[in-house]
Formats: structure tokens, sequence, C-alpha cells
């Protein structure tokens, strides 16, 4: 298998490897779609104040996302067949297309970003598990800040796995407080292997689990608000420089 590099390069995201929209069978991709631009730094996912709300009717707490996705699929409308189901008795309200633009198994896979975000809103890159087997549902979450975590240069840095729905695995999610300052650039990592996954941030290893998915994993990258919780003016802001995946040989 060949390396996967993503510079974020040109006029636009490149279909064949990205959706900008996040899980749209449970709303529609205009509805879920992200608000983006390309620059030169890379790919910058933001929340503006008139950013509409994610499934409004449907999702307990307001929430507002930018993400885009490596991977989408889902059942015809009206089935219960989807990616990430957040509650009970969901159903797809728009069929999408499969997309297969990069669904590692196993190997290195880096994420270079930085964000700008405020006690109502957070950032997250995770690996997650298509679905088109339900059981094949885990993810490995990169990396996951709050805002209001995010003070006198330290940040409360979520990574680990959530198992959702998938028996083989289990809860294994930890958030310790780091020095880090996430609006600089970081490199936030894993090295995945059937004997496990290690997380690397900037090259140190920050934690390893025992547990592996053994199913191919798409990658989600997105900034998300609660409106409510912040200045409603603040635009939060996720710049993505550039995402690798280097298979194991």
């Amino acid at each position: 298998m060949r390396r996967f590099v993503e510079r974020f390069e040109g006029d636009g995201l490149d279909p064949a490897r990205w959706i900008a929209a996040y899980l749209p069978a449970w709303s529609s991709r205009a509805e879920a779609a992200a608000s983006y631009r390309l620059t030169p730094e890379g790919l910058h996912l933001t929340i503006p104040p008139d950013h509409p709300r994610w499934c409004p009717d449907l999702h307990a707490e307001p929430l507002r996302v930018s993400a885009v996705q490596s991977g989408n699929w889902s059942g015809p409308v009206g089935s219960t067949h989807g990616q990430q189901p957040f509650r009970e008795g969901l159903v797809v309200r728009e069929e999408q297309p499969r997309l297969t633009g990069l669904l590692p198994l196993y190997g290195h896979i880096e994420v270079e970003c930085r964000a700008r975000i405020g006690p109502g809103s957070m950032f997250s890159a995770w690996m997650v598990g298509m679905e088109e087997d339900p059981r094949e549902c885990g993810e490995i979450c990169l990396v996951e800040v709050f805002g209001e975590t995010v003070r006198d240069g330290a940040a409360d840095l979520g990574a680990g796995i959530h198992p959702f729905r998938d028996p083989a695995l289990v809860e294994e999610f930890a958030a310790p407080r780091r020095e880090i300052d996430v609006a600089q650039w970081h490199t936030y990592g894993i090295e995945w292997s059937p004997a496990g996954v290690r997380w690397v941030v900037d090259g140190v290893e920050t934690s390893r689990s025992a547990q592996s998915p053994d199913y191919p994993m798409m990658l989600i990258l997105g900034v998300f608000d609660f409106p409510g919780r912040g200045d409603p003016s603040a635009v939060p802001e996720l710049v993505v420089r550039q995402v690798t995946w280097t298979p194991v040989r």
C-alpha cells in the first residue's frame, strides 16, 4: 500500500477523499455542511455566528459542527443503517453514497493542526469504523480538547478508545492535563497495530492500549460549538495542515 498524504492544496477538497458534512445521513449533506476554506496553511474549519445548528430537532443539546470525514455511506431513507447514531430510533433522512477516501487498517496516522477554541467550543480528530457491519463501530480518538480546559499554557488532552456497540472493545479514554498550547501547531498521532494502539504528540508517546480494533476506520476532523456555553460572537476554528497515513509494511 502507498503512503497517504493530504496537504489540502488546490481550490477545494478532493471529493474522492473527503465529504465536508458531519454524519449527513441523519439530516442531509446540505444541512450538515461544514464552513471551511483552503489556504496555503491548509484546511480551515470554522463556526461563524450564522452557522446553523446540527440536527436541531434530534440532538438533545444545541450543537453546531464544521467537520470533514474520509468515509461515508448509509442505508436507504427510513432505514436505521448509518454511521455513529447518537440516540435511539434514528432513521436515515438522506441516503448517502459510499465514500472510501481514507480507510486505514493499522499503520501510523498523524494529524498536524492548530485550534482556536473558547469555553463553549471544542475540536477533535478521530478514527471510527464505517459501521457497514454494525459491530464495526469502535473509535480511536487521536485528540479531543474542550475550550473550557484551555488556560495557563495547558489543556486537558483527551485521547483513547470508545467501544460504542463493538462487543470486542471496552471504554478506555482519558483527558490528562498537559502543558500544551493548542493554538500552536502540533502533530497528534497514533501507531495502530494488531497488538494495540500507541498515542503520540509531537513525536512523544503519551499513552498506549493493548486493545486494537480489527477493521478499517475513517477519519473525522471537526470543530464543535455549544450555543449558550460561551461567547456567541466567537468563531471557533480548527486548521489542519496535513494528514498522513503510513501503512504497516
